[in-house]
């Protein structure tokens, strides 16, 4: 059945076939890995890391002392530049606003019945309208990968566009849950959907339940990323999430994003790590010793 959804999804000509893909990375690492492998790109790297805890155990004084560190880490290491933004559950906002006192850091908050975006719509928006108000100035939702299996593409956009309204001034990340869609076919549908809808980055995963990040997700959703500027002038950012832990890790993310979008997707405006250990690993290998700060 034609419509709006399936016609915006038809009109794409991103690589969608496995096999294709999985080549396409291979040659950009192969080509490319080597050349960004160096102190400046993992400088860089650390600038672009979402600082996270998702725990059960999170609590108003873990969650300050979890920010404590961010604040600390600009009189510590002033050669270097800050986390990109601190991410927490979206009780926590207001928390994380009270006790950041470093600038240049923003405050990113999981809502819509994260991780599995199964609850009512009303309780998706009024969570991410609060985590906004609250202090969040980024919020990170799941897609309804539910209703997108079933093809409920209406309703998958539906929900976006409303969660996006409920942010305000906040940029809305949709979280694909890549691992749950499992093929390129369905995570380029997807990317395309959230775009669509008006989403400002494109997310992996969640880390939670399914596989996290991979890079053949990461290379169709850029790719999308990419046609969407092409045919609207929109630039929409790019985050992985999810087991991107290692400095060799975050360099092959960034050396996707650098081939595929180019220099302009190079801040962290358009490009993001969510991490929790990442942050630590980068660390140690720019000032070549073990460093356990965060």
């Amino acid at each position: 059945m034609s419509d709006k959804y399936n016609d915006a999804i038809a009109k794409s000509v991103v690589l969608e076939d496995d096999a294709a893909v999985a080549s396409a990375v291979e040659k950009i690492l192969t080509e490319h890995f080597e050349e960004n492998n160096n102190i400046d790109v993992y400088k860089f790297l650390f600038n672009t890391i979402d600082l996270t805890t998702l725990k059960a155990t999170d609590s108003p004084v873990s969650v300050s002392n979890f920010v404590e560190r961010v604040n600390a880490f600009d009189e510590e290491y002033p050669m270097l530049n800050n986390v990109a933004a601190i991410c927490v559950y979206p009780n926590f906002a207001g928390v994380v606003s009270t006790v950041l006192d470093v600038t240049g850091v923003d405050i990113a908050c999981v809502s819509g019945g994260f991780p599995s975006s199964q609850t009512f719509n009303e309780v998706k928006i009024a969570e991410t309208a609060l985590a906004v108000e609250n202090g969040a100035n980024e919020i990170d939702i799941v897609l309804n990968v539910g209703n997108f299996l079933d093809g409920d593409y209406e309703a998958v956009c539906d929900e976006i566009i409303e969660q996006k309204a409920a942010c305000r001034d906040a940029r809305l990340k949709v979280i694909l849950e890549t691992g749950a869609l499992k093929t390129a076919k369905n995570i380029k549908a997807a990317s395309v959907l959230s775009m669509f809808s008006g989403c400002d980055f494109l997310k992996t995963s969640t880390g939670k339940e399914y596989p996290g990040a991979s890079l053949e997700a990461a290379y169709v959703m850029a790719k999308c990323i990419k046609e969407y500027y092409e045919q609207t002038g929109v630039k929409v950012g790019f985050k992985a999430a999810g087991g991107v832990s290692t400095t060799e890790d975050a360099v092959k993310y960034y050396t996707i994003i650098k081939e595929v979008l180019g220099e302009e997707w190079l801040s962290n405006d358009y490009f993001r790590i969510g991490a929790s250990r990442l942050a630590n690993n980068l660390l140690s290998d720019i000032l070549g010793e073990e460093v356990k700060f965060f």
